[in-house]
């Protein structure tokens, strides 16, 4: 598996999450799964072993030598190796200095990443049967195996790309193909090229043996002009090669009965009375009134357009009217785009007794965020698979989700189906309807029997990672078949 972050080493969203939690479902299958990232600055070495030869990477006009570092995932015996080259990642920033610039070098950061993955399996001596390329970051991989590597050693294998959000392509600069080694007349690098720029992502998409999306929903959409972020020439002439399944979340690690950061306030859904406390304990760690009878809603996430964040922010909002009128409670935890920052920050100072903000990424306090809310929001405009209202639904915290993606996969509407149903969704990105979205779980929250039956309905649901595991191996046998 070749990403470019994997928790609990690096993370800045879902990807971080989904890479790890697949391979060690597919450890647990009985495969033997590598992960290869890269080794950022803020990973100690002293924590993991150094392997004793360098690989020398063919890049550019040259070559780059390039140091390697092992561990394992926690707890598993699933082997993580990691690229250590301090002048391209030994730096603040996964992907640029904050969360609305880049790094004016990634084409050669992840280029070097695609390179790498090849001859630190032949270092290894070990040829995998599937390389599981990961977003944008990983997708020339995918071209370099079908145009040259299947010539050097790698016949039998095949490759997988896993789109976690089409949104983000990795598009430079048409020079910038220079980062790649030109090997003859021949060699037709100018492939990576779309239109005048190296896109790395469409790269991918163009020389993969098969595509899957992390939920089914979304493998739905992208074949839609209004999801297909202007790649829906390739994602229509390969749709018979695209398969969408959705990500699971690791029901140990997930669990409000053991998790450490509520102790002593443990819960789950046969004695939920504890997570009355946790709200209490929430509401006075964010400087709002402790209040029961007011419901509270909390949001975890990046503060950028796609995730629907500008619908609280415009002027006179209905989205914030709720809170405006003291019906209910807002706690915001995330970092982004300075202008969404900036506004959410105001809305927390004009409305200090029902509004809270965070602007940080803080996995102790998003967990109490999770168990401490009543509802949890997801307004996103688009949303591949989304993890948080996962979670939320694990921790009893009944999400409020735009109908898109696998939010639409994983959280039914109370209104339409109250047999079955876990939370609210809206359909448009209108803010109006959001609004109403939330009036309606205010609303429910004042049934009390009602609202406590559904917690404990949304608590036994279960969205495991071995049953994605399974479906993954089923993609695997395909992609090995077209060879």
């Amino acid at each position: 598996m070749l990403t470019s972050e994997a928790e609990p080493f690096a993370k800045s969203g879902g990807l971080g999450d989904a890479v790890p939690a697949l391979a060690v479902a597919l450890h647990r299958k009985g495969h033997d799964v590598r992960v290869l990232m890269p080794l950022y600055l803020h990973i100690d070495k002293k924590t993991i072993e150094k392997i004793p030869s360098p690989l020398r990477i063919p890049m550019g006009s040259g070559t780059m030598r390039c140091a390697v570092y092992k561990t394992v995932l926690p707890n598993t015996e699933v082997p993580v190796y990691m690229l250590d080259r301090g002048d391209l990642f030994g730096r603040n920033g996964l992907y640029g200095p904050d969360g609305s610039s880049s790094w004016p070098d990634n084409a050669l950061r992840f280029a070097f990443l695609s390179v790498s993955a090849f001859q630190l399996c032949r270092g290894l001596n070990w040829i995998p049967d599937i390389l599981h390329l990961h977003d944008w970051h990983s997708g020339p991989a995918a071209w370099l195996l079908k145009n040259r590597e299947r010539r050097r050693g790698f016949a039998n294998t095949a490759s997988v790309l896993t789109v976690h959000n089409l949104g983000y392509q990795g598009v430079f600069p048409a020079s910038e193909l220079q980062v790649f080694q030109s090997e003859s007349s021949s060699d037709n690098l100018a492939e990576m090229i779309r239109g005048k720029s190296l896109n790395f992502l469409a790269t991918g998409l163009s020389s993969t043996d098969q595509i899957t999306t992390v939920s089914p929903s979304y493998a739905r959409e992208i074949l839609t002009d209004d999801f297909s972020e202007g790649l829906s020439d390739i994602l229509q002439a390969r749709r018979d090669r695209l398969s969408g399944i959705l990500n699971g979340i690791d029901y140990d690690e997930w669990d409000p009965s053991t998790d450490r950061i509520l102790a002593p306030n443990n819960y789950d859904h046969d004695r939920i009375g504890e997570k009355k406390t946790l709200k209490a304990r929430l509401q006075r760690e964010m400087g709002l009134p402790v209040n029961p009878n007011l419901p509270l809603f909390g949001m975890i996430g990046r503060l950028t357009g796609q995730k629907g964040v500008d619908l609280f922010t415009l002027d006179e909002s209905p989205v914030m009217r709720s809170f405006r009128e003291g019906q209910a409670q807002l706690v915001v935890l995330g970092s982004g785009e300075k202008r969404y920052q900036d506004a959410f920050m105001k809305l927390s100072e004009e409305l200090p007794q029902a509004c809270a903000v965070k602007i940080a990424f803080s996995k102790p306090f998003s967990r109490l965020i999770e168990a401490g809310s009543d509802f949890f929001l997801m307004p996103s405009r688009y949303e591949p698979c989304g993890l948080n209202q996962l979670y939320s639904l694990r921790y009893g915290t009944l999400p409020v989700v735009r109908r898109t993606g696998g939010l639409a996969d994983t959280v039914i509407d109370l209104s339409d189906n109250p047999r079955r149903g876990n939370g609210f969704c809206f359909t448009t990105t209108q803010a109006e309807e959001f609004a109403d979205a939330i009036t309606r779980a205010i609303v429910f929250y004042n049934k009390k029997k009602a609202m406590d039956k559904v917690m404990k309905r949304a608590m036994k649901l279960r969205f495991e990672w071995s049953s994605s595991g399974t479906e993954y191996l089923k993609v695997y046998r395909r992609a090995l078949h077209e060879l």
